[in-house]
């Protein structure tokens, strides 16, 4: 796979979905955590806006990672979307 064909913007596209759906889109932080053979997407978003990006019954949250499962199947390379909650003084529960 040469560095055209991968898709170095996963991190860029979770980060510009998550601002889209939020009321803080400032607040909203990604991080990517490579592993061997797949990419960890670490969603970090304002306290009052974690249910906007999980959505009813998981539906917003279940979306995204079908785009990401899409990708991992096109690219042979997996990507996961991990949505961190954090406390009111920013640290977080996990």
């Amino acid at each position: 796979m040469t560095h055209e064909d991968r898709p170095d913007d996963m991190q860029e596209l979770v980060t510009e979905i998550a601002r889209a759906l939020v009321d803080e889109p400032d607040a909203v932080v990604v991080e990517a955590v490579e592993r061997e053979e797949s990419t960890v997407l670490r969603l970090r978003v304002a306290p009052s806006d974690v249910g906007k990006v999980i959505g009813k019954q998981g539906r917003t949250a279940r979306s995204m990672r079908t785009i990401l499962g899409a990708v991992s199947m096109k690219h042979h390379h997996r990507y996961t979307l991990d949505i961190l909650e954090e406390d009111k003084h920013g640290t977080s529960d996990h």
